[in-house]
């Protein structure tokens, strides 16, 4: 066996085999211990090792380095210079690092580890892959956000909303299902020519703890005011499309040119809730979404055969996609009364097998049914400009998705027929008793569910200064003033004492020396059953009450002050927070309820 062949065998580098003889300078083949060692000079590159006879070529070892000046001259004549090395005159031969110790001279060498030559090499290929791979990935991933980020549509907000959902607050977000009946397959409904109307409305609120949420729907054939709409134009410029007053809510997008952000100043309007931010839905959203997911599961009361949604389910539990999702959500004639109320329960009902189907390990642990989800989300909603990049509405997406199925509430704003419409009922205006309740809930970020959280919150003592006897509405003599509440407040809210609520001892006096960001109530000592009867009427908390001395009124005689500050909505909206969400139809997006 040759030295190379047995240094490799010996799991010694064969380049290794070469080294420095110091008293010559020269590089010297150095073989194992067992065999004797001669003292070939190692050739130049380029040259046989067999010099002039020739012979078998050897790999080139390392170019010779240049002589160390300090060293001393190997031409000097008092140098003694061997022509032969001896084995006691060169260096130990190295070893490869990891290779086994070289046994005692003369002993039979066993077997030796298997070599790494190839595994080593194996092993760097895989790595400059692997390196490879994660670039092509990162670069990939930029690409594919990218291209998520181009199917995004978004539009203005145009001032309506609050500039955007921020994390340390709570979340109300406005969810809009168009009725326009654009992309494949849809040309076949109804009011083809629609120009995208507010068919379904949903007000997300979301708590700042996030341990708990509300979907307020909100029905389409509503009657509400849509108030005047400033909307940014194609050119960039803004144009106010005026409001009307008594329509149906559905005509807040779409008619004259409204866009999303008229829906959301209705909303204001309707609930003094201002949205963050909107998200807007077409039919091909809910055929794109739930085909995304793999289906949704749904359960019907009843064999429903609806012509007009094309929906043809029997009585039981179904996964639907597609078309046959869409026409789950679009049929209303054969569930419940046959109108837009009973449609609303069926779109509760999909909403939350959405959110089940979403939240479960078969959809998050999928990585296909994940990047299928982002494509057809992202290409099916419209957006508000606040969250117009994927980063964004992940973001949004995280804040979201702490939430539990199960304390997530649906509810409809209470409503009442339409007197107006006479015997055939087409349109529901607001339950004015038990509406007011709801919104102030939602604003007060109380939950409409039990969640623990809650639970363990300690109950707060009534302050003492709402402690004690309350005189009668009719005994209260107050003067009220705005200090800051909207043009009018002060009217109003005296015509609404006196006519709704007996204190007809009351007078209006305008303007007040000085705004106030809080509503105060002022009275003297002996007024204060008054005050808290008053306090009662006006739903004030118990930091308004401002005992102390009293005015007289236009009689001349003591009289209470009433000051409206920042704070005031509208009469009959109080300004304590509700602790407990008024008793009102509702559902838990963690359970399975069947269609009737």
């Amino acid at each position: 066996m040759d030295a190379q062949g047995r240094g490799r065998a010996d799991n010694i580098d064969p380049a290794d085999q070469w080294v420095l003889n110091p008293n010559t300078g020269e590089y010297e083949l150095r073989l194992s211990p067992s065999a004797p060692h001669s003292a070939v000079p190692r050739p130049r590159r380029g040259t046989p090792s067999g010099g002039a006879q020739g012979g078998a070529r050897t790999a080139p070892g390392p170019r010779r380095p240049a002589p160390d000046k300090a060293a001393p001259d190997r031409a000097a004549p008092n140098r003694a210079v061997p022509d032969k090395a001896t084995p006691d005159t060169l260096p130990g031969q190295r070893r490869r690092r990891g290779a086994p110790e070289e046994p005692p001279p003369g002993r039979r060498r066993g077997r030796t580890n298997p070599k790494k030559g190839k595994a080593k090499k194996v092993l760097l290929w895989t790595g400059g892959s692997m390196a490879f791979i994660l670039v092509a990935v990162s670069a990939a991933g930029y690409l594919y956000i990218k291209h998520l980020n181009n199917n995004i549509t978004s539009v203005s907000d145009d001032g309506a909303g609050t500039g955007g959902f921020q994390k340390d607050k709570p979340i109300n977000i406005l969810l809009i299902g168009t009725d326009k009946r654009t992309g494949k397959g849809n040309t076949g409904y109804g009011d083809t020519g629609s120009v995208g109307h507010a068919d379904t409305n949903i007000l997300l609120h979301v708590s700042k703890d996030r341990s708990n949420a509300t979907a307020l729907s909100i029905p389409r054939d509503l009657i509400v005011n849509v108030p005047d709409c400033p909307t940014q134009q194609a050119d960039g410029t803004t144009k106010t499309i005026p409001g009307t007053q008594d329509v149906r809510f559905n005509t807040s997008l779409g008619q004259d040119g409204r866009t999303p952000s008229c829906t959301m100043r209705t909303v204001t309007e309707l609930t003094g809730i201002t949205p963050d931010d909107f998200m807007v839905a077409d039919f091909n959203a809910v055929k794109t979404l739930t085909s995304a997911v793999g289906g949704v599961e749904v359960c019907l009361g009843k064999d429903i055969n609806d012509p007009d949604s094309h929906l043809k389910l029997s009585k039981g539990t179904h996964n639907i996609a597609g078309e046959q999702a869409l026409a789950f959500v679009r049929t209303r004639h054969s569930v419940g009364f046959g109108g837009d109320l009973s449609r609303i329960q069926l779109q509760q009902q999909f909403l939350s097998a959405l959110m089940r189907k979403l939240k479960s390990n078969a959809t998050l642990t999928n990585p296909t049914k994940t990047l299928d989800v982002a494509e057809a989300a992202t290409k099916a909603l419209t957006v508000d400009s606040k969250i117009n990049s994927i980063g964004k509405l992940k973001d949004l997406g995280l804040e979201l998705g702490k939430l539990n199925p199960k304390n997530l509430t649906f509810t409809t704003v209470p409503v009442l027929d339409n007197p107006a419409d006479g015997v055939v009922k087409k349109t529901v205006i607001v339950d004015k008793n038990k509406a007011p309740g709801v919104f102030e809930a939602i604003r007060g970020d109380v939950s409409f569910t039990e969640v623990k959280q809650q639970q363990k919150q300690k109950q707060t003592a009534v302050d003492d200064r709402l402690k004690g006897s309350r005189s009668a509405a009719s005994d209260i003599r107050v003067d009220i003033y705005n200090g800051g509440a909207p043009g009018g407040s002060a009217q109003q809210t005296l015509n609404w004492l006196q006519n709704n609520q007996g204190v007809l001892k009351s007078s209006q006096l305008g303007n007040a020396d000085a705004p106030l960001s809080k509503t105060t109530l002022e009275y003297a000592p002996d007024q204060a059953d008054q005050a808290r009867k008053l306090a009662d009427i006006m739903g004030l908390p118990a930091a308004a009450m401002k005992p102390g001395q009293s005015e007289k009124n236009a009689q001349g005689l003591p009289a209470i002050v009433l000051t409206l500050g920042k704070d005031f909505k509208e009469a009959g909206v109080p300004l304590t927070a509700p602790t407990k969400a008024p008793d009102v139809d509702k559902s838990t997006a963690d359970k399975v309820q069947c269609a009737k």
